[in-house]
């Protein structure tokens, strides 16, 4: 892992490169191999690899825009601390993907599925529906900050369920406790303490927030309803006899998801998240499906773009 890093990139924080660790552990190999695996037997992650160095990057084409928004906070993060991360969420995806904790309905991030295999879940759902002569609803939700809103509570008590090693879990404990992010501009530096998600910049970002999402995915939902993440696009599918029909489970079922959304300290963007009625019928009904989220009407369209596939309401 150590020799994996990238000699080029910036130095961090405590101002080690890549390449200077690189060069003392060639000199003392035992000395770093001890270290780390003394942090991975006893859970625990330095606190001097918990500090980030946040430097904002502009979104290209928000240049006119007032929003604090219009800039994406990358973390700088120590090399030292960097490497930690990696060996902790390699050994928590093997145990993931041993015991298949993780729910089938996610697609990011994981080992043998892209974005083709939650497409071809969504066609194959919709089509079996329009086979038996039924129609079928689409709501697209967008997550607000997604990866930053990773709550670590709910991290903690996922891995809790999933019988993860102790050992892991007190590492993955002590990583989410007194992280610190600095950033320094116009001669002045602002730190703040950090207690939500993961740092931009983290390898443990996309593999927290699989663990974070698993309990909704995990849900009770209804056999006519079909869910579908890939990493924080979320996909939520109903079909039936009937728009009225549709309509009453597709809202039931987002009643469950805005309730989970309230208990982990989620948002999903009203103004971005869609519905679509999807129907090859050729006679007149109600083209439209009202559902709604957080008691908000959300926006019908007729064409929703989901992991770069336009899909068509037919």
């Amino acid at each position: 892992m150590i020799e994996g890093m990238n000699n080029k990139k910036a130095p961090r924080e405590d101002g080690i490169t890549a390449e200077i660790y690189k060069l003392t552990f060639k000199i003392f190999p035992k000395s770093f191999t001890a270290m780390y695996n003394g942090c991975l037997k006893n859970g625990i992650f330095p606190e001097r690899w918990k500090k980030a160095k946040i430097i904002p990057i502009m979104i290209p084409g928000t240049q006119t825009c007032e929003e604090v928004t219009k800039d994406r906070p990358i973390s700088f993060l120590n090399v030292g601390g960097k490497i930690l991360e990696r060996a902790l969420i390699n050994r928590l995806n093997h145990y993931m993907y041993s015991t298949e904790f993780l729910n089938k309905n996610q697609y990011g991030f994981i080992l043998q599925t892209s974005t083709t295999d939650a497409i071809m879940a969504l066609k194959d759902f919709v089509q079996e529906g329009f086979s038996k002569g039924e129609i079928a609803a689409i709501v697209s939700l967008d997550v607000e900050g997604a990866f930053k809103s990773a709550w670590a509570p709910n991290v903690l008590k996922n891995l809790q369920e999933s019988g993860c090693p102790r050992n892991l879990y007190n590492l993955t404990k002590n990583y989410f406790s007194k992280r610190r992010a600095t950033m320094a501009t116009n001669n002045m530096k602002l730190e703040r303490a950090v207690s939500k998600g993961c740092p931009q910049g983290s390898c443990l970002r996309p593999g927290m927030w699989n663990i974070f999402y698993n309990s909704l995915l995990k849900l009770k939902f209804t056999s006519s309803t079909k869910i579908i993440a890939f990493a924080d696009d979320l996909i939520l599918l109903t079909r039936g006899e009937t728009v009225s029909e549709i309509e009453n489970i597709a809202n039931l079922e987002l009643t469950k998801i805005s309730t989970w959304a309230r208990e982990n300290k989620v948002r999903f963007n009203g103004k971005k998240s869609k519905a679509m009625l999807m129907t090859r019928r050729k006679r007149k009904e109600r083209g439209e499906v009202e559902v709604y989220l957080n008691n908000k009407l959300l926006l019908q369209v007729k064409t929703i773009k989901y992991l770069a596939i336009i899909i068509e309401k037919n």
